[in-house]
């Protein structure tokens, strides 16, 4: 049993990172009983593999196959108030510090809080990935 249990364990599906050790227990055990225990002890890195995952690609193949159709995408609601696209595919939205204490802010910079600013280019994909279904121009200047 021990040997078939060592040749399992040192198999190159039962590791991914580092060989397995296999040593005798610290602790002696009587010599009363037959066999010898045996403490399996790993390197950092190690991990089983039990399974195979099957990729994203396979998943959503699957789902076309069984509907015949592509699956919508869910989009956030709370980003589709938040963005809008003006007509050159430009993501724009609005500027914060102008819901409340408005007494102390001067007219002109009501007036700057008020106009719809572009979203930088670097946050392009987080809002495309919110709303997967803008149209968005990436190259729009």
């Amino acid at each position: 049993m021990a040997l078939s249990l060592k040749n399992k364990l040192s198999s190159s599906t039962a590791m991914s990172c580092s060989p397995l050790l296999l040593r005798r227990d610290p602790f002696p055990i009587p010599s009363s009983q037959k066999h010898s225990a045996l403490t399996v002890f790993a390197a950092k890195c190690y991990k089983m593999k039990t399974h195979k995952v099957p990729s994203l690609y396979v998943f959503w193949s699957f789902l076309i196959h069984l509907t015949g159709k592509f699956p919508s995408l869910m989009g956030l609601k709370a980003s589709a108030k938040r963005f809008r696209v003006m007509g050159r595919g430009k993501i724009v939205r609005r500027r914060a510090g102008k819901q409340h204490l408005l007494a102390k802010k001067n007219t002109k910079r009501k007036l700057r809080l008020s106009k719809m600013h572009p979203v930088n280019k670097s946050d392009y994909d987080n809002v495309i990935g919110a709303l997967p279904y803008l149209k968005v121009n990436r190259h729009a200047t």
